[in-house]
């Protein structure tokens, strides 16, 4: 692990935002671990120090705009945004499909970063990307915190992220035994 990944675990750490237990994901598979960024999103220096690493990684994309899908990715999207000093909007779920709203809209050829907090088989990402290249947008690439499946979920854009881990996950089906034993919890993404 390169200092910059340990000093991204050791943030999610230090706010107490990387549980341990028994929980369903967003994906419906079950894990031993979780994150839950809006732990960190409570302390406004590890948003900004986050933010400032994440700029730096993708200091070889070219945007014009930050592309967020609510709520997670809300708090790390805007300061990725204020820090390249560009454009913040987000995406929401209507009728349980992400959806620009709020008076939203791209520009022809803009280009378009997608934020997001841990993606784990990047579902999200995709209605992102779906989304931008409907309105006509360019996807330019996606930036994230944590990315759970250690660089196995691909895109057809270039993916960056802080933190690459490996947790493993179990569809409802297999769940070994001693995360069976433990009660299940959704602590919402």
């Amino acid at each position: 692990m390169d200092t910059t990944q340990q000093e991204v675990l050791d943030i999610f750490k230090r706010t107490k935002a990387l549980f341990e237990g028994h929980f369903i994901l967003r994906s419906g598979l079950h894990s031993g671990h979780f994150f839950q960024c809006a732990q960190v999103c409570q302390h406004m220096d590890a948003v900004e120090r986050l933010g400032e690493l994440l700029v730096a990684k993708l200091s070889g994309l070219k945007y014009d705009t930050v592309l967020a899908p609510a709520m997670d990715g809300l708090v790390i999207g805007q300061e990725v945004a204020r820090q390249s000093k560009v454009r913040f909007i987000f995406a929401e779920k209507e009728n349980n499909v992400l959806v620009m709203r709020r008076g939203f809209k791209l520009s022809p050829g803009e280009k378009v970063l997608i934020v997001e907090d841990v993606v784990t088989r990047g579902g999200r990402v995709i209605e992102c990307i779906d989304i931008i290249r409907k309105a006509g947008g360019e996807v330019a690439g996606v930036g994230m915190l944590v990315d759970r499946s250690a660089g196995t979920t691909r895109f057809d854009i270039p993916a960056i992220s802080l933190l690459e881990l490996s947790f493993p996950t179990y569809q409802p089906d297999a769940i070994p035994a001693h995360l069976a034993a433990l009660p299940a919890s959704k602590p919402g993404s």
